[in-house]
């Protein structure tokens, strides 16, 4: 059984995920900002990621710290803001660090564009993305003896898609995955086993990895 703490356990992505660890018998903290509805079971903490005295105070002999927050200027903090002190914290008590990302800083093929780059992307959501793709190049430089790992989900992903638990999908690498159709989707649940899986047998050490239909 690991412990995790999960930043962002009311959120969409962060309360799957905890749903998930602890369906498989894992302990779970989550943090949010504001207190809301987590799992039941979830030891849930009100505080922000940018405490970093809550911050150490919460990941005390966690086995896995979870990221699973908007990665924009919030109140004039970015996620990619906390990461420094997330990594020592992470280091410190031998933790693995990981992040759920997201889908823009995907390339469309091998070589490039990644996402955000393509003329199509929207505007609106460019800030967002590129905040995310921020998080994972500061984690690409940070020493080697911090684990982590971040997932990007496919293009379609939230509550606005959830969709039902299929228990398959596919797992790539830096390559946004579609299907026949060309459309690329993933459900919460599926989501969060892929996440669990990594964290139970971990095959993306200092790496990015995606999850698709």
């Amino acid at each position: 059984m690991a412990k995790l703490v999960v930043f962002g356990a009311t959120g969409y992505a962060g309360g799957k995920i905890g749903a998930e660890a602890l369906r498989r018998g894992h302990e779970v903290a989550g943090v949010a900002r504001n207190a809301g509805s987590v799992p039941e079971g979830v030891d849930e903490r009100q505080g922000s990621l940018h405490d970093e005295e809550l911050v150490a105070q919460v990941a005390k002999d966690a086995d896995v710290i979870v990221v699973a927050t908007p990665a924009r200027a919030i109140d004039g903090k970015k996620l990619i803001d906390a990461v420094p002190g997330l990594v020592r914290v992470a280091r410190e008590n031998g933790a693995r660090l990981s992040f759920v990302g997201g889908a823009a800083s995907l390339l469309v093929a091998e070589g490039g564009p990644r996402l955000f780059d393509t003329p199509e992307f929207p505007d609106e959501y460019k800030d967002e993305a590129g905040s995310h793709a921020e998080v994972l190049s500061l984690l690409r430089e940070q020493p080697e003896d911090l684990d982590w790992f971040y997932v990007s989900p496919a293009a379609e992903f939230g509550a606005w898609t959830a969709g039902e638990r299929k228990g398959e999908f596919r797992i790539g690498g830096d390559v946004l995955l579609t299907d026949e159709n060309g459309k690329s989707h993933i459900g919460g649940d599926d989501f969060a086993t892929a996440y669990v899986d990594e964290i139970e047998q971990p095959k993306h050490r200092r790496a990015r990895f995606t999850v698709a239909y």
